[in-house]
């Protein structure tokens, strides 16, 4: 099927896909950009947290010229961070520091500066190696880190090192932004962003990067396995990772055994289904979506209780029969809702009713002294304020 035919299938605007196999790129676009213009194969698409793996590229390359050391203190480099909490922590999400940090920075070369500051300030409840908890504001860390050691603006050090050599065309950052390394409008067409991918490929020494550093993560509906330093691990070798950002996705997996490399860019949120049949049929990879089972089993009273992060507090709980989580918002960028849910395997709960990307899943992870889950995860994690009612 043809990507044409895709983007009618699943009622996505527009889209790219490209496929890197024996060292050539191959890409298609179709469809309709957001401004109403046909999409092409030199159309930027916004690649939402696949600029992680730029930024832990960037990391790597100061620790290969010896001016960082993962596993040295951050408040060595950077003042404010406790003691405990290193670089491979943030490149791995277990830095104990909540995604949704928003400190309205804005722009300007001294914008990863300030949110640094800001967040060393702010209060975090996890201790640093505790729970595989992904994290935004931790890879903005990082990129405050590559511009302290490099002595540059992060977006000069990214086009210095990676776009020019790369002689990459379509690339456009949003300049400065606060949250840049993290997740940002950074963009690109999907046959540049195969070209990054094979400078990994190509390069021995940003291997590395792909080895697995978190062996297990807990299910959150992802497929997501494990994770190595700026990479998502997957089943059979597959890595990669995904962005979402003001209305795109974007999917990128490899294969570095086989050199082979697929990207799915779209400008909808909703096009899961879309990326995982290109998968399928690209790399012969299934990625099956969690489904409720048919008769699941009741939540458990270890399970149930109050659990916080910067936007909610969130309540699993019981009501008239039927296990819901209950949002709470905790500042005003949050909005109450609830999600009725149901037992899924051992220690997860997952949503009766899919989203356009099919269900979540919710896992309840580790235990307290009384024997009740300390933390809701659904890729970052939430800590328990309350005991089970």
């Amino acid at each position: 099927m043809g990507l044409g035919e895709l983007i009618a299938k699943y009622d996505v605007p527009g889209a790219q896909v490209a496929v890197l196999k024996a060292g050539k790129i191959w890409d298609e676009a179709a469809g309709l950009s957001g401004s109403g213009e046909q999409v092409t194969s030199d159309s930027a698409f916004r690649v939402g947290s696949i600029t992680k793996i730029w930024t832990a590229t960037l990391v790597q390359r100061l620790v290969d010229e010896g001016r960082l050391d993962l596993d040295r203190p951050v408040c060595r480099y950077l003042s404010g961070f406790t003691p405990s909490l290193t670089a491979r922590h943030l490149l791995t999400h277990m830095g104990g520091l909540d995604s949704n940090h928003f400190f309205g920075i804005g722009h300007g070369d001294d914008a990863l500066e300030r949110y640094a500051s800001a967040l060393a300030a702010a209060e975090h409840p996890i201790p640093p190696g505790t729970v595989f908890s992904y994290s935004n504001s931790g890879f903005v860390v990082l990129g405050r880190l590559v511009e302290v050691l490099s002595g540059r603006p992060f977006h000069d050090v990214l086009r210095e090192h990676l776009v020019e050599p790369l002689e990459l065309k379509t690339v456009v950052t949003e300049v400065g932004h606060g949250t840049a390394p993290g997740a940002s409008d950074f963009a690109m067409s999907a046959r540049e962003l195969l070209r990054f991918v094979r400078l990994h490929l190509d390069d021995p020494k940003l291997a590395v990067l792909r080895d697995t550093q978190v062996e297990a993560v807990p299910d959150f509906g992802s497929g997501v396995l494990g994770w190595g330093l700026g990479w998502m691990l997957y089943r059979d070798g597959v890595v990669g990772h995904t962005g979402v950002t003001k209305g795109h996705k974007a999917f990128l997996r490899v294969v570095p055994g086989s050199g082979t490399a697929v990207a799915v860019l779209t400008n909808s949120a909703d096009s899961e289904l879309l990326a995982r049949e290109v998968f399928a049929e690209v790399l012969e990879s299934i990625e099956t979506p969690p489904t409720p089972a048919a008769e699941p089993g009741q939540i458990a009273d270890w399970m149930r209780g109050t659990y916080r992060n910067q936007l909610y507090d969130i309540t699993l709980t019981t009501e008239d029969g039927r296990a819901v989580l209950v949002y709470r918002p905790r500042t005003e960028l949050g909005r109450a809702k609830r999600v009725d849910v149901v037992r899924y395997g051992d220690s997860s709960v997952i949503a009766v009713t899919p989203t356009s990307d099919g269900y979540q899943v919710f896992s309840l992870v580790g235990k307290d002294g009384s024997g009740r889950a300390r933390f809701l995860h659904n890729g970052s994690a939430a800590y328990r304020v309350t005991p089970p009612r």
